[in-house]
């Protein structure tokens, strides 16, 4: 590693009980994996600071800001890792079709399938399963709709409000935004029951190995789609509020 590949050094980059959960996702990605472990929500609840967010959940704020600290050493920041707060709006919609939306447009088919087998196989003996399927379904209906309607509407209405600025097509955004971000919360919360039905999506013992490869995707997504909404709502979407 070269020092022109560390975008910020461990002394410039440190962080305090103000500053707000989504900032430190921006400047450290890799506190996301952190905070997904302490259950800290960065994506839709990241606006308010990480002091305010440890008492939410019980935490101590010091030793949070400890163990980022430690990460920060072992974990120098490149370039690389920053390079979608840089980016054009353009080129981070770009990469949000590309990647976020072409992953669900593949993976939940795929997903969809284990989890209606793993219903109809395990569903007498593990009742909870008949909950997995409903929650998992709702969630696949509201992201496949809210993926094509944010490519078909809401995505080019902000690069063409970036190349031909107005305060009429400013204020139509801030509404379309207000939209994006509710149907963001509710999906989260929806991956929130999958997570507390699952028990964190821990298989039983006697699980199957479709059954475990089941949980196994279904914490991937959960996973993809916090990234996915981090940076629409704390990277895109400020851009334009």
């Amino acid at each position: 590693m070269t020092a022109n590949q560390i975008n910020e050094t461990t002394e410039q980059l440190s962080f305090s009980g103000e500053d707000f959960v989504r900032d430190i996702v921006l400047k450290f990605p890799k506190a996301a994996d952190y905070f997904k472990g302490q259950r800290i929500d960065f994506c839709c609840g990241g606006a308010k600071p990480l002091a305010e967010a440890a008492e939410e959940k019980g935490l101590n704020a010091d030793q949070l800001l400890g163990d980022l600290h430690k990460l920060v050493e072992e974990h120098p920041v490149l370039e690389e890792d920053t390079r979608w707060n840089q980016a054009s709006s353009r080129e981070l919609v770009e990469h949000i079709v590309n990647k976020h939306h072409r992953y669900l447009r593949e993976e939940l088919p795929q997903i969809s399938q284990n989890v209606t087998k793993v219903f109809r196989v395990h569903g007498d003996d593990s009742p909870h399963l008949a909950e997995v399927h409903r929650l998992f379904n709702l969630l696949r209906e509201d992201l496949l709709k809210h993926t094509a309607q944010e490519e078909e509407m809401e995505f080019p209405k902000m690069l063409a409000y970036s190349e031909n600025p107005s305060e009429a097509g400013l204020a139509e955004l801030h509404e379309l935004l207000h939209n994006l971000e509710q149907e963001h919360e509710g999906a989260g919360e929806i991956l929130r029951e999958l997570r507390a039905v699952t028990n964190d999506f821990t298989p039983p013992p006697h699980a199957c190995t479709t059954y475990r490869l089941t949980y196994a995707r279904l914490e991937e997504l959960e996973g993809m789609t916090f990234e996915h909404v981090h940076l629409e709502n704390n990277n895109l979407f400020l851009r334009y509020q």
